[in-house]
């Protein structure tokens, strides 16, 4: 099974004694009619208390994942585990798993303490008992204020807090989020984002959240599992996703790494030496040996390569990439500096350089710059 243990120093899971919710997902396959796995053969560990997030483009397996956890759909083989109980043939309700819609889903008829309660009044939990637990969750989710309003007199981060009340009024083992900020404005993504962290750290339950957007998994999540065609391309802490993905796929997709590739001249250990166009040369640190003439892909982050106008004097340098500035978006902190490589079909190549460092030594559009980066910032990608 794949399994990430979060990194302490950049995330920590709300897992404690009391955390529920450990999920396991073994062998897990989607079928549909006679068309290839929605979902193919997934060994996935998630430990209790934690947020972790489905990462990857539409089609690639993420929400059908979701949907079997909750049990709405039936996988075609594997069992899914929670807290060590295989749930699969079990309803919703039975399973201790509950879902927050993309769409939240309110009743629009209903009070925001009415829509909060509903759950417990389906069960046939009398009314006194549902009202007085459904004053508590929404003390929870800040809304006390709001409790007698209808759905339609709500903002929308409103209305996502009462979706996300409603969701845990039932105290489940597991909530799962199906795209839960993307109705929303960009100011409001990012303070949602954070709300539905500290919620979850305040309940202690396992959060599995879907979503396309890179940065929203890598902001939320302990663990982050990038899906490719039904498959997992990698799952690990952001951290690791972000800084050392493991394969091109991964780097492309989270959007932090340059990928390049070389052939392989010589070796040392776990370093190898690599010649790639325009004559260039590199050091790349390897996850396994790699053999002399291999086409090895490497990661460069973006945010570790140095922009320098192009001085043709000088002999390229090792670890040295030429070419020629096609855009330039000021981010604030960062330029984002995008060059195209002197070289056939150039792969894209972007340099995010720090605002004072980019102003210090400026180039423009049109201009023809050295790419350059440290060897330790090298890392060799599986295919």
């Amino acid at each position: 099974m794949q399994t990430a243990t979060p990194d302490r120093a950049f995330s920590t899971p709300a897992a404690s004694i009391d955390a529920r919710g450990g999920l396991a997902l073994a062998g897990v396959t989607k079928r549909y009619a006679d068309g290839p796995a929605a979902v193919d053969r997934i060994d996935l560990q998630i430990e209790a208390g934690t947020y972790c997030c489905l990462l990857g483009p539409s089609g690639c397996g993420k929400t059908t994942m979701l949907r079997m956890i909750a049990g709405h759909e039936t996988p075609s083989a594997g069992a899914i585990l929670i807290d060590g109980k295989n749930v699969v043939g079990l309803s919703p309700s039975e399973r201790g798993t509950a879902m927050m819609f993309q769409n939240y889903a309110l009743f629009p008829h209903l009070s925001v303490r009415d829509n909060v309660a509903f759950a417990m009044r389906t069960r046939g939990i009398d009314k006194k008992a549902r009202l007085r637990e459904a004053d508590k969750v929404i003390e929870q989710v800040q809304l006390t204020a709001l409790a007698d309003r209808m759905p339609g007199q709500l903002s929308g981060g409103q209305q996502q807090r009462v979706a996300l009340a409603r969701a845990i009024i039932m105290r489940p083992k597991v909530l799962l989020l199906d795209e839960p900020l993307s109705a929303l404005d960009e100011f409001l993504r990012l303070q949602m984002r954070g709300e539905l962290r500290s919620m979850q750290r305040m309940l202690g339950i396992t959060f599995v959240h879907v979503t396309h957007t890179q940065l929203e998994a890598i902001a939320v999540a302990d663990q982050v599992v990038v899906m490719e065609r039904g498959r997992i391309a990698q799952s690990a802490t952001p951290h690791e996703i972000y800084a050392r993905p493991q394969t091109a796929y991964v780097a492309h997709f989270i959007g932090g790494q340059n990928v390049l590739r070389g052939t392989v001249a010589g070796t040392v250990g776990h370093t190898a030496m690599l010649t790639g166009p325009q004559t260039g040369s590199f050091v790349v640190n390897t996850r396994a040996p790699a053999a002399e003439g291999q086409i090895l892909a490497f990661g460069v982050r973006r945010d570790r390569v140095a922009v320098t106008p192009l001085k043709r004097e000088l002999v390229q340098a090792s670890n040295e990439a030429r070419g020629t500035v096609r855009e330039l978006e000021y981010q604030g902190i960062y330029m984002k500096v995008t060059v195209a490589l002197h070289e056939e079909n150039p792969p894209p190549f972007v340099a995010f350089v720090e605002e004072r460092a980019f102003f210090e030594q400026p180039v423009a559009v049109g201009q023809d710059v050295s790419c350059s980066w440290a060897s330790e910032e090298a890392h060799g990608l599986e295919a």
